[in-house]
């Protein structure tokens, strides 16, 4: 069975820390003493909450979020794949190597008609062809897969 990234959340996630990760979902790269002033709290108190909330897993990373096409990935395509019905053992070392791929921005391992929905970028139809035929098509464990261009997109982002 695959299993979703450990998170380890020891207690609640408070009123505080729900305004926190609500300003940190907006701007990543506000400073500490912005963010306390913000909240309405000490800027230690502050710092520790977010020190905390990392430790708990509660926030993941901080990133930056860059556009595909600024790397010249033009394109961007989700494609459902279902395995064969021989291979639900191989659940975990699918999900392993298509996060191996530079091209593989998300992976979602779902409950339903398929089993995964790969998420590319890359640089043409050509290079989204090219993926789906050496690492899908080429891979024993796969049955179907059905590719999907992403014409446009829209991006919440963080849930607050």
């Amino acid at each position: 069975m695959l299993k979703s990234q450990n998170i380890r959340i020891d207690s609640e996630v408070d009123e505080i820390d729900r305004s926190i990760l609500s300003i940190l979902g907006k701007n990543g790269r506000i400073s500490n003493a912005d963010l306390a002033s913000q909240v309405g709290i000490a800027a230690s108190t502050c710092l520790g909450r977010v020190r905390s909330l990392v430790q708990r897993k509660v926030i993941r990373s901080f990133a930056a979020d860059i556009a595909p096409e600024a790397l010249g990935l033009e394109l961007q395509a989700l494609i459902s794949v279902s395995l064969r019905a021989g291979a639900r053992a191989n659940l975990a070392s699918f999900m392993t190597a298509m996060r191996e791929h530079p091209q593989v921005i998300q992976v979602f391992f779902l409950g339903g008609a398929e089993d995964f929905i790969v998420h590319i970028a890359v640089a043409d139809s050509d290079a989204a062809r090219e993926f789906v035929l050496d690492q899908l098509s080429n891979n024993a464990s796969v049955a179907t897969t059905r590719t999907n261009i992403v014409f446009d997109h829209f991006h919440k982002g963080p849930i607050s």
